[in-house]
């Protein structure tokens, strides 16, 4: 549905911070089905944790910020620029259910659940083979910087 050159041309972010590197299914105004390829080769695996790496929480949730904000650019039908940002504003209820670790593919779903005075709702499960690994709704917003 999407490749990493076109997820290059929706979202700011680049190595080592890009997430997403592939959209498996795009529906628009509704929902996201992304591929984040979890590797031994990430940065982060050094530190966290030697002998055991597992990715960071944190991480996995900003792996779906991006791919819901790949969905709101959809449905707003735009592209990011250097004047306008896209910023992750808000977790909700965020739960981690099993480690993700290097050799994982990580299934990113993201559901719109509202859109509110420029606020985006969502609701996201990232998953390793069918098993969830984290839960959360995510708020974001579209700004202005120029």
């Amino acid at each position: 549905m999407m490749d990493i050159h076109a997820i290059l041309k929706q979202l700011p972010h680049r190595y080592p911070f890009l997430l997403v590197d592939k959209v498996i299914e795009l529906e628009s105004n509704t929902r996201i089905r992304a591929i984040k390829n979890v590797t031994f080769n990430e940065p982060y695996f050094t530190g966290h944790f030697p002998g055991r790496p597992v990715m960071p929480g944190v991480l996995i949730l900003e792996a779906l910020a991006q791919a819901a904000g790949l969905l709101a650019f959809d449905a707003m039908g735009k592209v990011p620029d250097e004047n306008n940002i896209y910023y992750f504003v808000g977790i909700d209820g965020a739960r981690f259910k099993r480690p993700v670790e290097p050799g994982d593919q990580l299934l990113l779903e993201i559901t719109i659940d509202r859109v509110r005075g420029g606020i985006w709702k969502f609701k996201g499960v990232a998953s390793v083979g069918g098993e969830v690994a984290c839960e959360a709704e995510l708020m974001c917003t579209m700004r202005s910087v120029g």
